[in-house]
């Protein structure tokens, strides 16, 4: 069955990483997928107090502004010993030049601060909310989450954000390392994707929207 019945989708995101991977989750069915970046649309202040909060402000503002069906998401990682943090400003840890190798820094400095040291203590989850927004307004939402543990140092140079420092259970390396396919199919993304496409494929024609 169709995923979505346009031709057309926006991801509402001007994160490069993030965009490669929605375009690697959307190609087999065939749409024709452009970033805001690339249609020029604006960043909006992310002001929202949750993921779903931030996933919304995205993808309406995309949907509004371009009249196109817009998937935006928010995802970060949260940190049990640090009480969820760093969360949903997980971005905001990497400064304004958006340097994740000082915002790893920062979540080891925070964990030994607190006397994790050992893996049991380290526990963490890359969480991703994704919605869907429609130019009438209309919205869904979708949440996806893989579990794992930080690790230190860093290790691998795929993937973006804070993947070299987490290595998801089950697993022996760090997304980093990972093949960006390996990653696809586990990841917090590709979870909260999956959930999308079932739920769009097992309702009618009209792409999902009630």
């Amino acid at each position: 069955m169709k995923l979505l019945p346009e031709s057309k989708l926006v991801v509402a995101s001007h994160n490069a990483g993030k965009v490669r991977e929605f375009a690697d989750l959307l190609r087999p069915f065939k749409l024709d997928v452009v970033s805001a970046a690339e249609l020029g649309l604006p960043e909006p202040d992310e002001t929202g107090a949750t993921f779903v909060e931030n996933s919304l402000i995205k993808s309406r503002s995309s949907a509004k502004t371009s009249g196109l069906l817009a998937l935006a998401d928010d995802s970060g990682l949260a940190v049990e010993a640090l009480d969820g943090e760093p969360g949903i400003y997980s971005a905001r840890w990497a400064g304004p030049d958006k340097d994740f190798t000082v915002a790893m820094k920062k979540v080891n400095d925070a964990l030994q601060a607190r006397g994790a040291v050992e893996d049991k203590d380290r526990r963490a989850a890359f969480i991703c909310v994704l919605s869907l927004a429609w130019p009438d307004g209309q919205t869904q939402v979708f949440e996806g989450k893989v579990e794992g543990t930080i690790v230190w140092p860093p290790h691998g140079t795929h993937g973006f954000g804070y993947d070299p420092v987490f290595q998801a259970d089950g697993h022996d390396i760090t997304f980093g390392e990972m093949d960006p396919q390996e990653k696809h199919a586990i990841s917090h993304r590709a979870d909260a994707f999956n959930k999308m496409l079932e739920h769009l494929t097992t309702r009618n024609d009209d792409g999902g929207r009630q």
